[in-house]
């Protein structure tokens, strides 16, 4: 006999749809599970009030305090989240209204979105935008409106907008292709499904196969949305429009304002005045072979209990001072952005090519930290200063590592100084991620020569040890002195991940510590485990995966993969924002001259460690996708090849591979896996055929066959080589229908 509950009496305001998880009539008296508050609070579609849970649930009198202390609780543990004055809802549940970011397009035209402030566990959520109004533009990627949610299911939400946020109106970047009415864009990123139409007038004169950036016109609610042509940027036939195509779809700024400029070109060479005179000493510069700037000098000795080092960083503060033109330039780029073509500066290259950049036998005002430690490699004091310097030599990663290696007497100190440093850094306990990088090198035409990993030598290592050391130095120099500090964070990874990993983990039978238990070498262990196997680069991808971004805060938390309590960015002013405010906060500390931090500066700070976060990510983004496009190309001219590939990641609609020889990352579609019925093993990563019982496994080395390459979108397609595509999908993402008696499975 089927069993009926009773609705919860609610206030008025709160009369929430989701009284299907509301408790029975019946609710023992006394406090409610922890697992039935949060089932409670899971199907509410609001957030809800402590009367209405203790009415719910039948708390009396003498359980309100013990209510009360659940709640917070459950609120501490992060099962939920406080939603105003004694109101809860359910932990990573998006309020009423909330901005949102227009990310994609799916293929009917309409908008997908993310919440801009999202601070759950694991990825944002999906929400589905209505169509807008009748007489309103569509809403183009990047846009961002204040929008009304509403949960459609798990981690997916249906946005109506409310108002659109004019600052943030969003573009479409594509290739323009016309025909007898006008024109079609067909967008660059492959997160765009649907093609945008341009009405005749609205061209611009664009011609076939041209990138064009456009911008939304008003159009019917369904069918194709009308867009209007404002930039033309290049052909995409064009090697050289590869890198543009990823600056124009992340909106990065290009052009330096004209005030900017002539700040700029007014720079002299910075007095000695007050300054330490560093000339005297063989400061030198280490960069890689492309480098285009150099911001840090190094040198070391030896002292009767370890070594002295110094630490030289180019004075930009000296030069961008706060609420300039050259400032507001700065804070909005966040940092320099490079391509393989091409740098996109954050400062006028009359600064970050010439007066802030260490050029060897020229003087150049500095900031410096001179540290000293012991043999161990332990800092036992540090102070900072103003000076000036004169560089004695710009080398390269590679000169260094080869003059050392063909007499050790050639930078014995510094080899000496990093070998102490590294001594230290592996009894912290640090986590040290083996990812190669790709080295993208183009010919005099702008067409890939070739794609290899990048070296990485203990020149490298060496440069990186002293860096930290600095870094560390800026942090406790300001905390010490109470001043605002620009601290570059790291939190531990979420339980969720960490639970995910470990489950990927014990797949190839490691275990790893409790998440309460968890230190960097916990992890690094693992990476020890695997070193120099077949594994090797997945559990390295795979645990990176598993970490948190790192990111800018006014707030100390610590920094998890380095194993460090105060960590900020002070080495780079050049090409990072964050590193220009340390520069300035240590000047305000130190009273090393009146361009230190400005009440503006600290005003904002909380502002701008969340702008320039933003900022990093959208580099970082941009220099992948133009990578990803540059492989494309790469790779075009060798559509049908058979190649060896590793799978790094299995969903229930496919598979991603990577090819070791380029790096290029591609996908291969359920519906080009032989015929069959494939089933998605989540917790084993793999996809298992049902009547071949045939296993595609993360891992796994396969060889594929090329299908398609776009260097427009940077998307790579692939086959099995040994495989006869099925006629149709049969897996999870497949529409066709199945016997009943496999229903079930079908929905693993």
């Amino acid at each position: 006999m089927k069993t009926v509950h009773k609705k919860p009496k609610l206030q008025p305001e709160t009369q929430v749809k989701a009284a299907k998880a509301a408790p029975p009539a019946k609710a023992p008296r006394g406090l409610p599970t922890r697992e039935q508050v949060k089932a409670y609070l899971a199907a509410a579609e609001q957030k809800i009030g402590m009367r209405e849970i203790a009415r719910a649930f039948g708390v009396g009198p003498d359980d309100k305090k013990g209510l009360r202390e659940l709640m917070k609780t459950l609120a501490s543990d992060g099962v939920l989240e406080l939603a105003g004055r004694k109101r809860y809802r359910e932990a990573g549940r998006l309020p009423e209204t909330a901005v949102v970011e227009v990310t994609g397009i799916d293929r009917d035209g309409e908008a997908l979105a993310r919440p801009v402030a999202w601070d759950g566990p694991g990825r944002p959520p999906v929400i589905f935008m209505h169509a807008e109004a009748r007489g309103q533009a569509a809403l183009a990627p990047g846009a961002r409106v204040l929008a009304r949610l509403k949960p459609i299911g798990a981690d997916k939400y249906e946005g109506r907008t409310l108002k659109r946020l004019a600052e943030q109106a969003g573009s479409i970047v594509g290739v323009f292709h016309p025909h007898p009415h006008g024109g079609r864009i067909e967008p660059t990123d492959r997160r765009q499904k649907a093609e945008w139409m341009v009405p005749p007038d609205e061209t611009m004169g664009a011609f076939d196969n041209e990138i064009v950036r456009a911008e939304p016109l008003p159009g019917k609610a369904f069918g194709p949305k009308p867009a209007r042509i404002t930039e033309r940027l290049g052909l995409a036939t064009d090697a050289r429009s590869v890198s543009l195509i990823a600056i124009a779809t992340h909106g990065i700024p290009m052009d330096f304002p004209e005030a900017a400029l002539k700040e700029a070109a007014k720079a002299k060479s910075a007095p000695l005045a007050k300054r330490m005179d560093l000339r005297e000493v063989p400061l030198i510069t280490i960069d890689g072979a492309d480098a285009r700037d150099f911001d840090d000098a190094v040198f070391a000795e030896p002292t009767a209990g370890g070594y002295r080092l110094i630490v030289a960083i180019a004075d930009v503060g000296h030069y961008v001072r706060p609420g300039s033109a050259l400032d507001r330039a700065a804070r909005e780029r966040g940092n320099s952005c490079y391509f393989p073509d091409r740098v996109v500066p954050m400062l006028p290259e009359a600064l970050s090519n010439g007066w802030c950049s260490l050029k060897p036998a020229e003087d150049r005002g500095c900031l410096f930290v001179e540290m000293q430690i012991n043999v161990h490699g332990q800092k036992q004091s540090h102070r900072f200063g103003r000076g000036l310097m004169r560089s004695a030599a710009r080398k390269t990663y590679e000169q260094v590592q080869a003059e050392f290696e063909a007499d050790p007497t050639q930078h014995a100190h510094l080899y000496a100084a990093h070998a102490a440093l590294s001594q230290a850094r592996l009894e912290r306990g640090t986590l040290d991620l083996d990812l190669p990088e790709r080295k993208v090198e183009l010919d005099a035409d702008g067409q890939v020569k070739s794609v290899s990993p990048r070296d990485r030598l203990d020149s490298h290592r060496l440069i990186e040890e002293f860096m930290i050391l600095a870094n560390v130095c800026a942090a406790e120099e300001l905390e010490r002195r109470n001043l605002p500090c620009m601290y570059r964070v790291h939190a531990p990874p979420s339980p969720e991940k960490l639970d995910n990993l470990r489950s990927f983990l014990a797949t190839l039978d490691i275990s790893l510590q409790p998440g309460d238990q968890l230190h960097p070498r916990d992890l690094d262990r693992v990476l020890k485990l695997v070193a120099g196997t077949d594994k090797s680069s997945l559990v390295n991808e795979t645990v990176l995966r598993s970490q948190s971004q790192a990111e800018y805060g006014a707030e100390n938390i610590g920094h998890f993969g380095l194993a460090l309590t105060k960590y900020a960015h002070f080495t780079s002013p050049i090409r990072r924002y964050a590193d220009l405010l340390v520069h300035r906060a240590l000047i305000s500390g130190l009273k090393l001259g009146a361009d230190g931090l400005s009440e503006e500066d600290m005003r904002q700070f909380e502002d701008t460690a969340a702008l320039i976060t933003a900022t990093e990510r959208r580099a970082t983004l941009a220099e992948r996708d133009s990578t990803d496009r540059y492989l494309a190309l790469f790779l075009q001219h060798r559509v049908g090849e058979v190649f060896s590939a590793r799978v790094s990641g299995v969903t229930k609609f496919g598979l991603f591979v990577t090819l070791p020889e380029s790096g290029a990352s591609g996908f291969l579609s359920m519906a080009n896996l032989p015929d069959d019925f494939w089933m998605h093993d989540e917790a084993g990563q793999s996809l298992i055929g049902k009547r071949s019982r045939k296993t595609y496994q993360l891992a796994q080395v396969l060889d594929v066959r090329l299908l398609e390459a776009r260097p427009v979108t940077g998307g790579l397609l692939f086959s099995p080589a040994d495989g006869v595509p099925g006629a149709y999908s049969r897996g999870p993402s497949s529409t066709r229908k199945s016997p009943a008696k496999h229903k079930s499975k079908r929905r693993r």
